[in-house]
């Protein structure tokens, strides 16, 4: 968790739907301080609003309006544009880092933060961008690069989540694999499946490696492994029954 959330800047937006749904994004992804510079009306019954999400509530209302001058003097900047330089030669634009470099970098910085988006139709001019400390550009298709203002503040914020968000709504993935206890159980009860089956016992130690590996890739959960645990303790009991039947009366055991 960053120390100190990044703000968001948002320079001439050329619609109040954008700034609405960047606004959103912000809520979506722990983060509350909104900064715009020369924006448009933004009507509380108007389409900024009504993109906006619960972040109508907080973020939106409390939204700033700031001067560039004003940015530049108090943040780190990081100005985000689609089109970047090709090399050092043309270094407004160069070097530049995608989001997920931005998020890592940003975790070694404690210092307060803003991302600066630029307008619709053209973005943050070379002169802006000369004024900022860092570029960041999302990589896309070659053929069309330029997103829409909310869709390119929406991806980058979701890269920075780890920086802005405690907690999510996902579960802890890692705390829902079953113990390992069960999970030896489910092997030792494979062997016996293997041995109830007939199966060949030149092949029984190479296959229950094999299950194992599967297993381990498949990290199963409590219900999962237990479930799995029934079907061979199921199958294995009959198995055994059937050969009890076929020794009681002296039956062949055709395989």
């Amino acid at each position: 968790m960053s120390a100190q959330r990044p703000v968001v800047v948002v320079v001439d937006a050329e619609t109040p739907g954008n700034v609405g749904t960047i606004a959103r994004a912000m809520k979506n992804f722990g983060l509350t301080d909104l900064k715009l510079v020369n924006p448009p009306k933004l009507d509380p019954d108007g389409e900024a609003y009504g993109f906006a999400g619960h972040a109508r509530e907080d973020v939106l209302p409390n939204a700033d309006e700031v001067t560039f001058d004003e940015v530049v003097a108090n943040y780190h900047t990081v100005g985000c544009t689609a089109i970047t330089g090709e090399d050092s030669r043309r270094h407004v634009r160069f070097p530049f880092k995608t989001p997920r470099e931005l998020a890592e970098s940003l975790a070694t910085v404690d210092a307060p933060t803003a991302l600066v988006f630029g307008r619709e139709g053209r973005g943050l001019d070379n002169e802006e961008l000369g004024r900022l400390d860092e570029v960041c550009s999302i990589p896309a298709s070659a053929d069309y690069p330029v997103l829409n203002l909310g869709q390119a503040a929406t991806i980058l914020l979701y890269e920075l989540r780890d920086l802005t968000v405690e907690e999510t709504q996902l579960p802890d993935v890692e705390r829902e694999r079953a113990d390992e206890d069960d999970v030896e159980r489910f092997h030792d009860f494979v062997a016996e499946f293997l041995d109830a089956s007939g199966y060949k016992a030149v092949k029984r130690d190479k296959t229950r490696r094999l299950v194992r590996r599967l297993v381990g890739r498949a990290h199963p959960t409590d219900r999962e492994i237990h479930t799995l645990l029934g079907v061979l303790r199921r199958a294995t009991g009959q198995l055994n029954h059937r050969q009890e039947l076929l020794v009681e009366y002296d039956e062949p055991d055709r395989w």
